[in-house]
This record gives structure tokens, sequence and C-alpha cells, in this order.
């Protein structure tokens, strides 16, 4: 009989040139003192003892080579069915797609009554004390918006039994957490435009150079009985041998050096976690209009926020339109039926015009991006054209000043197309966009983007001094339909971000507050400065970063400064003298929204020993210490050259 086949013959046979010693103690980690290998796959069970067991083993997992990662491939068996039955520790990062993601999960975990807990971590700081105070009451942990874009074990040591799924848009994830099977599983969309490098590219074996110089010092102590020539020529053949070892290794580590510098250089994001999540539930048949609304959310958030490329939010927007057709027509005859308290979504192309259903139209106009810097409205010509506009649409100004809802019904009935017939005339030819709507009963509706920037809102609101896991809360609140108070709270919220955001944009326009420092662009908000202390959020800085780099390109005859990036910075911590610093890429319609300064604020930093803080999981934000900013913004204008 053959003598057992251990799980590391195992290994080094089905992976002759996978032995890295790093990368064993990963994939391997909590197999390692186990000398067979039990794997159940397909129905059946082989306990792995002979080496013609080992060839059936292999006829039926032949696919192990070609999928040796730990994407999951089926959702609802890889990962619900195994913590269904499990208590599940839920981290949550504060943007409102994990929000969404968030409720869709937590509504099929009521349904199977799931014991979970849920906690929010900011960045990485927060993770790491979450994991701590949890680890020993929980094995399984769900990661959502957080978690895949660096090496999660080395970051947070876990037992051997944790098992981490991860449901996170950044990318480019990282390799290890990608060719690691045993404790991370990834939950993301392999239809994606991932670009992981395969495993030889990047990971080799230790093993054999070990090997081979220990067979050439074998080889001298062995020749040490032979003729002094012959152990010569020993000696010489050994030699070469060694230096070519040496050679390929060196190309090889050149070579794996920019592979992965190609692949972590840009930072981008990836298909919606409340739209994997929908599909979870969508596979289970346990899908709802709620479940739906909560995914259209998500995905709307990408787009408000800038996170995907315009085809990409096309993509997305269409698979959630086969939904919201699928359920309408399932519930048809139920809704009319139902009475104030149906729900229905509705795809629609409405206008770029924020919030302008909760608004005065002409309030919605002055405060939307795309309307303000196609005026240029923080000057007087651009005052001048907005009353032409107006004008032109034939509307009374005491109609466009009052609340949406108190206009003459008459007006409101076409105005979409009066307003888009206008905008053409005045070069606005993408005033309507793709989204969706929904109506709570007979009275409350809302677009898709109305309950992002509300939800946004009561996420970062600075108004009160209250901690951080409160807005977290207020701000999951205002998804359901049942708390439309608070979602209402958070659209006046909005209302004056919004009017912050178009303020703090004119003022440093007009002030010349933009500077071009060769590479990119430089703006720096000064301690004063009115709403100075909402922009110390991540999303509130984006979006007025994003608003101000297209004012900028609209306002400039400079035609090198409109292809440039801008660096934003805004005062954080006065008493520790922070600033938070936030890079975005080139504006441009067709761009593919990858971001270069994550791993550039990272060698600036490195390069100049300045004091910074990588904390936020979106690495172009960090934290910099004011006295360290001019040495740090010198260094990036010498990498960025």
């Amino acid at each position: 009989m053959c003598p057992p086949v251990t799980l590391k013959s195992l290994f080094d046979w089905l992976f002759p040139q996978r032995r890295n010693q790093m990368c064993k103690k990963q994939i391997w980690r909590h197999r390692r003192n186990t000398e067979t290998l039990s794997i159940k796959q397909q129905g059946l069970c082989f306990k792995t003892r002979t080496n013609a067991e080992v060839i059936i083993f292999f006829i039926h997992l032949n696919f192990i080579r070609l999928n040796f990662n730990m994407f999951v491939t089926d959702i609802r068996k890889e990962f619900y069915d195994v913590v269904v039955n499990q208590r599940v520790a839920l981290f949550v990062s504060p943007d409102i797609d994990a929000l969404c993601a968030c409720k869709v999960l937590q509504a099929l975990f009521h349904c199977d009554q799931v014991q979970y807990t849920l906690v929010p971590v900011a960045g990485w700081q927060d993770l790491g004390t979450a994991f701590m105070e949890h680890k020993e009451q929980y094995q399984y942990f769900v990661l959502i918006n957080c978690g895949a874009n660096v090496d999660l074990l080395e970051t947070l040591q876990p037992e051997e039994d944790s098992v981490f799924f991860i449901c996170d848009t950044h990318r480019p994830v990282d390799v290890v957490n990608v060719y690691n099977d045993t404790q991370i599983k990834l939950l993301i969309k392999q239809d994606d435009d991932l670009g992981v490098p395969s495993y030889d590219d990047i990971f080799r074996d230790d093993e054999e150079d070990e090997e081979g110089d220990g067979d050439d010092s074998g080889n001298e102590s062995d020749g040490s009985a032979e003729p002094s020539g012959k152990r010569r020529r020993y000696d010489e053949d050994a030699l070469e041998r060694r230096i070519e070892r040496q050679r390929a290794r060196r190309e090889w580590e050149a070579r794996r050096r920019e592979i992965l510098f190609d692949y972590e250089q840009y930072e981008f994001h990836g298909t919606s976690a409340a739209l994997v999540m929908f599909e979870l539930a969508w596979v289970m048949s346990k899908d709802t209009k709620d479940m739906l609304w909560w995914s259209v959310i998500g995905v709307t958030d990408q787009w408000v926020h800038d996170k995907i490329p315009h085809m990409k939010y096309v993509t997305d927007i269409a698979t959630l339109q086969r939904h919201v057709s699928r359920h309408n027509h399932r519930n048809e005859d139920e809704e009319n039926s139902l009475s104030i308290d149906c729900m229905r979504i509705t795809f629609e192309y409405d206008l770029r015009l924020v919030l302008y259903q909760h608004w005065s139209l002409y309030e919605s106009i002055c405060n939307s991006c795309y309307t303000s810097c196609s005026f240029k409205l923080w000057s007087i010509n651009g005052q001048k054209k907005l009353q032409e506009f107006l004008a032109d649409m034939g509307l009374p100004l005491k109609q466009v000043r009052q609340k949406f809802n108190s206009m003459d019904m008459s007006i409101k009935e076409n105005l979409r197309e009066v307003i888009e017939e206008s905008a053409n005339k005045f070069s606005m030819k993408d005033i309507r966009v793709q989204t969706f709507a929904v109506n709570f009963g007979f009275k409350n509706r809302f677009l898709a983007s109305d309950v992002v920037h509300a939800a946004a809102a009561l996420l970062e609101n600075v108004e009160k001094d209250e901690m951080p896991t409160d807005n977290f809360i207020k701000a999951l609140d205002c998804l359901s339909r049942s708390n439309l108070e608070r979602l209402h709270l958070g659209i006046d919220l909005a209302k004056k971000k919004l009017k912050a955001i178009q303020q703090t944009v004119a003022s440093c326009i007009c002030t010349n507050l933009i500077l071009s420092q060769g590479p990119f662009l430089y703006c720096h908000l000064l301690e004063g400065t009115p709403d100075v202390k909402l922009f110390s959020k991540p999303l509130a800085l984006t979006l007025l970063c994003k608003y101000l780099l297209k004012a900028f390109i609209c306002s400039t005859r400079n035609k090198r400064c409109k292809i440039l990036p801008l660096i934003m910075a805004a005062p954080l911590d006065v008493e520790k003298g922070t600033v938070i610093v936030l890079g975005i890429p080139p504006e441009s319609e067709t761009s593919d929204k990858k971001n270069f300064f994550g791993r550039a604020f990272e060698k600036a930093a490195e390069s100049t020993s300045s004091r910074t803080l990588h904390d936020h999981f979106d690495t172009s934000v960090i934290e910099l210490k004011m006295e360290d900013r001019g040495k740090f913004l010198d260094a990036l204008i010498t990498l960025l050259s």
C-alpha cells in the first residue's frame, strides 16, 4: 500500500511552483498541523490516503489550479449558508453605499433570525479596535466597504479560526487577500475589471533556492575525497549555478515590483456593495422592494460622489431597471389595491438639479454643480445668463422662487421638457440623467439622489457635537420608509451643506485660491473660512473638491490647467495642528475615475518623513501636520513632475 499523502506533499504536487514561504504561511495557516486533507466538493467526500485516491481527487477538483483564490463564486452557498446559523460581527464603513448594503443584509438576517452585532468603523484604527473588542465572541466577521485593499490578516493579526467575508468596492484588492482561501472570502463581482496578477508572477519559491544552495554545499562535502582538480570543477559549477539563480531571482523581483506597481498604482471603485447584497437576496428569492430601493441608492451614491465612470453607472442602472420592472409587474394588481402605504419605484430621465422637488427651482439651479458651472454663477455675467435662461423658459419669477410643491400644477406637469428645451440652447445638453424615483403612498416622492444627499448630510452632521456613531445610526434610519421625518430632516441639512459648498466655490474662484503647482492644482481652505468645519468630513470635502475643479475648468483660460488633478486641504483639528488632504483625478466625462494620489501621498510622506495619518479606507484621503505641509507638497511636485 502506498504511504499516506501529507498536506505538504499534496500542495507541492499540485503547485510545484507555488511554495513561497510567506504565502504558504498565509494560505495554509490554520491547516499546517494537519497531516491528511478532507475536502467535500460537489457532494463527494475524499480522504486522501493513497496516490491512487489522490489521482481521483484531482480529476474531480481539477479546477483548483484555475481558481486558486478566494473570490466567492456562489454567494449563497459560500457566504450566507455559512453564517446563517452563526453569530456575526458586522463592520460597516461610513459611506452611503455601505449603509444601503448593511440595510439589505440586516433585512436578510432579520428574516432568518441571524444574531449579529453592527459596528460602524470610520477607518483602519476603528477597524482594529472593533476587531480586538469582538474577536473573543465571534468567529465570523462581515466587512462592508472596508478591508479589501490591505493585507487584512497582517493588519488585524486574527486567530486561525477567524473568517472574514469582505464586500468592498475599493480597488485594487490586496494580492495576499486574493490568494488566501482559508480566512479571507471576497464578496466581489468577478465581472469587474480586477486585473489581479497571476500567482506565479508575484509569489516565488524561496525553498528551491535554499535547497539548491544545500545541494551545492553537499556536492562540495561529498567531493572532499576527490582529487583537487575535480573538486575545483565542482566548485566552479556550483558557483555558476548560484550566480545564475541569483541573477534569475533579481530579474524576477524586478519584474514583480513592476507588476505590483502597475496593479497598485491607481485607486478606483467596483460594483456597489448594496447591489451585490441585493443580488444575494434575489438569488435566495427573498428580495423586496425596500431592498431594491436600497440598492438603487447605493449605486446612485457612487454616481453622486463620482466614484465610478459614467458607463459603469449606466450598466448598473440597466441591471436595476430589470429588477424594478420585475417587481412592478409582479405586484401590479396588488399595488392598485393598496392604500397610502404603497411603495412604487420608477425609472426616469430626470433633471440634474439637486433636491429641486424639495426646494425652489431657483435655489436648486443656483446650488447644483452642473448648472452653476455652466452659467458661472460666481460672476456677474453668470447671473445675467441665469436670468436669460429663466426668461427663455417663460416661467414667472414668483413661481420659480417658491417651493416646488407650491408651484402651479400646469407648470409642474411639463417642467422637465421646458427646462431641457431651454438648457439645449445654453449648451447644457446633459441636463437630464437616468435615475430612479420612489413614491411612498400619494404624498412622498423622492429621487435616489435626494436620499443620497440627505443620508450623507446626516452622516456628517456637524451642527451638534454628537458622536459619529449617533450620526451613523440616524443616517441608517433615514433609509427606512418608516422614518420619513428623519429623511426630511436630512434633506434640510443637505440644503445647508449644498449652499455652503456653492458659496465656498464662489469664494475660492473669486479670490484665486486655486494655485497651479506644476503637475497638479492646489487649494487650501484657511481656518476661519465660513463652514470650514463641514469640510473636515471626507464626503463633504469630496463634493466640494469635485465642484471646485469643475468650476475652475469652466472659468480658466489656461488649457493646461484644464487637464490637471486637484489637491485640497482643509483644517481638521486646530489644537493638534492637522489638516485633512484629499486628491482627485483630472475632470473628464469619459474618465475612468482612477485616482493615483493614494500611492503618491504614501511616497511623498515616506521620502520627507512628513507626519501623516493614512487612516481612511480611501487612500486618497490623509491627515497631515500643518508644519509638514510645505515639504510634503514639494515632494509631491518632484514625484509627479
